[in-house]
């Protein structure tokens, strides 16, 4: 019974490790593709995390049409490993390598939708508690939320100084988990036996 909670605190600290650097390397490209100032405190931090990884790979993998690929397959190895670990520490297996391939899309696309949940839900209690702070950190929300919120808004504008579309955002956010995400993931489970 002893080894049962042993397995699960390494499982736990496993994937505590590998999701905060996940998030990062995500956040990492989300705010390349929004061009944050690299000067921001927080966008120097995760560069700052993120370049022993991604300087190398940056050598060797170009970036072609305007997308960095380093950062996509740096994300993918790093996803895998972590799965590869859980499942190893779990079953003493590998997974077979198109559940492999599948759950670690499933879990990048979960991990994206989760950091735009957050933003979005933070933004809104901003708003609310001090609609007109200045802070490293909001503008850098606000920089990663917008592409997303802005062709809401032009969809359903605001009603009366009411915003609807973190709302709209939201809604949608949970749906994508629902239908596109929980598939990948049972799919995955499936395949990976």
């Amino acid at each position: 019974m002893g080894s049962g909670y042993f397995s699960q605190a390494i499982i736990f600290l496993v994937k505590l490790f590998f999701d905060i650097y996940i998030l990062t390397l995500i956040l990492r490209y989300l705010l390349t593709i929004v061009r944050v100032d690299s000067l921001n405190p927080l966008s120097a931090l995760i560069i700052k995390v993120t370049n022993p990884l991604l300087k190398p790979l940056r050598r060797t993998i170009p970036g072609y049409f305007g997308i960095d690929w380093a950062s996509i397959i740096s994300l993918f190895l790093v996803q895998a490993i972590e799965i590869i670990l859980v499942a190893l520490i779990i079953t003493g297996g590998i997974p077979a390598f198109s559940g492999l391939i599948m759950l670690t899309i499933a879990y990048l696309l979960r991990t994206i939708l989760y950091i735009y949940l957050f933003i979005i839900i933070v933004q809104v209690i901003i708003s609310w508690l001090n609609p007109n702070a200045y802070n490293p950190i909001t503008t850098i929300m606000y920089q990663i939320s917008e592409p997303i919120l802005k062709p809401i808004r032009q969809f359903i504008p605001s009603s009366g100084g009411l915003d609807f579309s973190p709302l709209v955002a939201l809604i949608i956010i949970n749906l994508l988990m629902i239908l596109i995400i929980s598939p990948l993931m049972d799919l995955g489970q499936k395949l990976s036996l």
